[in-house]
């Protein structure tokens, strides 16, 4: 078994290197590092930054409406039985977004490019909440109906865009489902360190991987999985509507709580990160491209803004208006950075262990670990009696962040293999596919001993790969936004019809109760051809 997992890890042994020539591009030349400044700066960075700045003036600073009137659309009674509430959407989209990147993704960002990297983090999730608005909107112009539900998102959209042409939807939808799948084991090894971790700080003992006790999380996380995922989106949402408000409530209570224990090191801590992202420490580079690389980088991973991973939440709510779930969709943006990333980003800084380490291997050895690098410092940070108890909560924060992330990756392939085929039987293989098959593999490996480095770097480069797939969609679709964005100003939001700005869709039609009656009878008339319609 371990030389077939050894063997899968050399394959990917390509991808790391790959993955770090692209997010480097072009700073990896001699000729364009030496450019003062704007040498720092990789094509990665500028391009996520300049395009969110330039939605954000587009869209003249969608970003800065009214969060009171955001929660009222997702509070709002849902219209219609078809889809699924905003409110909803926004935590399928919270799932994926509130990920063990929050903790570990920020963690790693400070630990190599300091605490300034929190800093351009928010600069990147400022900018890049008018990117999501923009990828949201996109989503719900062109979302299809499906029975009671809806399909949409990165590859139904670009297919319009695109001249209407089918190969460029199944391109997309098979780019993001091979994203989606390759990201579920890093997941399930993501559980089992979180608790993994619960275990050894209650018993005060260190369980192995070929212990009964890690045979006993495999089976129960297969099961999970296979449950809730086999049972289709709307199973999937009813547990990430209590999962995800669960998980937030107690990361986010238990951090401030450690905030004020500490309140009189807050001072520091905005000290280090304004400073840090100008000037940053010699530990960490000493140049701010390094802080705003990770910062980006990192901030990517964590909101997801511009990458079009997002879109399948946002297609598959039931709105009133096409912009509603963008300023949704922004809104998760903003809490996934500005909050739960700052949350650790607080703990990380104010417990400042680079400075209080005995020598510099030491510190290498604990950021090599960014989860021991973050326990480390949230017990810096407790008093030593609460010391275990926080490190227990925390591990649960983890283990749920990692667990609905895992869920929300198969869901959002299951919604983009929609386009691909209808078909009852082909979306259960894909659900299939996830829950029976990565889902084991990935604790196989856990129970093997091993740490796929390599397999686990294609999140890495998938993340890129689809932003350079998604960014020009966006900038080719953006006059629909603009003028969807113009008519929501200029109605309050009043009643939508897509031909208005000069587009057809599949929803936003006059009668949209009507075209429903029309497409269901349709395709109950061409049921044995089902498989096969986009």
């Amino acid at each position: 078994m371990n030389s077939l997992f050894n063997s899968v890890n050399q394959f990917f042994a390509f991808i790391e290197p790959v993955s770090n020539a692209i997010w480097d591009f072009p700073t990896n030349y001699a000729w364009y590092s030496s450019i003062p400044l704007l040498g720092q700066f990789s094509f990665p960075v500028l391009l996520l930054v300049g395009i969110g700045i330039y939605f954000s003036l587009k869209t003249r600073m969608i970003q800065t409406m009214s969060f009171v009137k955001i929660i009222r659309i997702m509070l709002r009674k849902q219209s219609s039985t078809t889809g699924i509430s905003a409110l909803a959407s926004f935590m399928l989209g919270l799932a994926m977004r509130a990920g063990p990147g929050n903790i570990v993704g920020i963690t790693g960002a400070i630990s190599v490019g300091g605490p300034g990297a929190l800093f351009w983090m928010w600069v990147a999730a400022f900018f890049g909440m008018a990117t999501a608005f923009m990828e949201s909107v996109l989503a719900q112009l062109f979302k299809e109906r499906k029975g009671n539900e809806f399909v949409g998102g990165l590859p139904f959209y670009g297919r319009r865009i695109l001249g209407n042409r089918r190969f460029v939807g199944l391109f997309l939808s098979f780019a993001f489902i091979i994203y989606a799948l390759f990201n579920v084991p890093a997941q399930t090894f993501n559980v089992f360190t979180a608790v993994g971790t619960i275990a050894d700080t209650v018993s005060g003992s260190h369980f192995t991987r070929q212990s009964p006790l890690y045979y006993g999380i495999a089976l129960v996380l297969i099961a999970a999985s296979a449950f809730i995922i086999l049972g289709g989106i709307r199973r999937v949402i009813a547990y990430t509507d209590v999962l995800v408000p669960l998980k937030a409530i107690l990361f986010c209570g238990i951090s401030l709580v450690i905030i004020l224990i500490n309140f009189p090191l807050i001072p520091y801590f905005f000290h280090e990160v304004v400073v840090g992202a100008f000037a940053p420490h010699a530990l960490f580079g000493g140049t701010i491209g390094v802080a705003l690389a990770q910062g980006v980088k990192r901030g990517l991973m964590s909101n997801e803004a511009g990458q079009g991973t997002i879109t399948m939440a946002a297609a598959v709510a039931d709105n009133n208006h096409p912009c509603e779930q963008g300023f949704v969709q922004s809104l998760g943006v903003f809490f996934d950075t500005m909050v739960i990333c700052t949350m650790t980003g607080f703990i990380v800084v104010m417990a400042h262990v680079w400075t209080g380490t005995t020598s510099g291997v030491e510190w290498e050895s604990l950021r090599a670990s960014k989860i021991t690098l973050y326990m480390s410092s949230v017990q810096t940070l407790v008093p030593v009696f609460a010391a275990k108890t926080v490190t227990v909560i925390m591990a649960v924060c983890y283990g749920l962040f990692a667990f609905t992330t895992l869920l929300g990756m198969i869901s959002f392939a299951e919604i983009s293999a929609n386009f691909i085929s209808r078909s009852k039987h082909f979306i259960l293989s894909i659900r299939m596919l996830g829950s029976l098959v990565f889902v084991p593999f990935g604790t196989l490996t856990v129970l093997a001993g091993l740490e796929l480095s390599n397999l686990w770097a294609i999140s890495d480069l998938m993340n890129i790969l689809m932003v350079y797939l998604n960014i020009p969609l966006l900038l080719l679709g953006a006059p629909f936004v603009y003028k969807a964005l113009e008519h929501y100003r200029r109605t309050n939001g009043g009643k939508f019809i897509s031909s208005t700005i000069g587009l057809e869709t599949d929803y936003w039609v006059a009668d949209r109760q009507q075209a429903k009656d029309v497409k269901e009878e349709t395709t109950t008339q061409e049921a044995p051809l089902a498989g096969n319609k986009a």
